[in-house]
């Protein structure tokens, strides 16, 4: 059970800082926030450096390591988007979809089969999906059809959920092929997430020194405990996914959409969140079933 432990708080930690994002969001913009964040949470990180064994040199694995900071910056920095632009409930329910992009992918690309159970599973995420978006005179039962395929209001949450997608895979390759110690891992991720958000902003002709500016008591309490949160997430989550399949820690770990969803719109005050609850629920259903068929295969 204490892989179970170990993802639950993940899935809890993820849920709070989530909800403590939309409240930096309010001052800060998406890629400023970005950058902040990978700064704090990297002062947090430097105790991971103390318990490496021996500095990797460049091999394969820090590669590999760098490419996928790379997109999961990249993934960051759409969340963070969607999150300052949509309602906390109405964005997080969307990037539970990961396992169903994956899936028909899969069908897609690389010849996958589909078991009943997993086209049942693709149903349920269609179906929450569906709800999330369905509202009380915004035209009709095909007016939830149109809002999802309106890219221009959806484009950060689809462009995170292709990048979640070959970053989770390569999470997996640097675990468990390339056998990366989770110390290690942590360390050098949050140094490259600092590292690419610090030429990100640099390249977007911003003083990379100009967002430190913004920072008063209020928002260095937010970033701070942001920091604090993200470490503990990220790292309990590969700490789980060392005990356990991955399969079983994602399963866990996605409760804190649900936790976020009813969170973030109560503290929020906002629309439909009874709503949003059981769309939420429905996708979740469909995710977790997707997820655990796909490891018992």
């Amino acid at each position: 059970m204490e892989w179970f432990i170990l993802a639950f708080v993940s899935a809890l930690f993820s849920a709070v800082s989530a909800v403590t994002e939309k409240k930096a969001l309010f001052t800060l913009n998406a890629l400023e926030f970005s950058y902040l964040t990978s700064v704090t949470s990297l002062l947090f990180t430097v105790p991971f450096f103390f318990m490496i064994p021996e500095l990797p040199g460049f091999s394969a694995g820090m590669m590999i390591l760098l490419f996928k900071t790379m997109l999961g910056a990249g993934a960051f920095f759409c969340v963070m988007s969607a999150i300052k632009n949509l309602e906390i409930s109405e964005a997080l329910p969307l990037l539970a979809l990961s396992p169903a992009f994956v899936a028909v992918t899969g069908v897609i690309f690389i010849n996958d089969t589909l078991v009943p159970a997993e086209w049942a599973a693709l149903a349920l995420m269609v179906a929450g999906t569906y709800i999330l978006e369905l509202k009380n005179g915004n035209g009709g039962v095909w007016a939830p059809v149109k809002a999802l395929f309106s890219f221009s209001k959806y484009k950060y949450i689809l462009t995170a959920l292709l990048l979640f997608t070959v970053s989770s895979l390569l999470d997996r390759l640097l675990l468990k092929d390339y056998k990366l110690p989770p110390y290690t891992f942590m360390a050098f991720q949050q140094f490259f997430y600092a590292i690419i958000f610090f030429v990100v902003v640099l390249s977007s002709g911003s003083n990379p020194v100009n967002p430190f500016a913004k920072i008063d008591k209020s928002i260095l309490k937010i970033l701070l405990a942001i920091g604090i949160f993200t470490v503990i997430y990220r790292y309990t989550q590969i700490e789980a996914t060392k005990l356990a399949p991955v399969a079983l820690v994602l399963s866990v770990k996605r409760l804190s959409v649900l936790m976020a969803v009813f969170g973030g719109g109560k503290i929020f005050k906002e629309k439909e969140v009874p709503q949003r609850v059981l769309a939420a629920m429905i996708i979740l259903a469909g995710a977790i079933i997707l997820i655990v068929n796909g490891a018992a295969q």
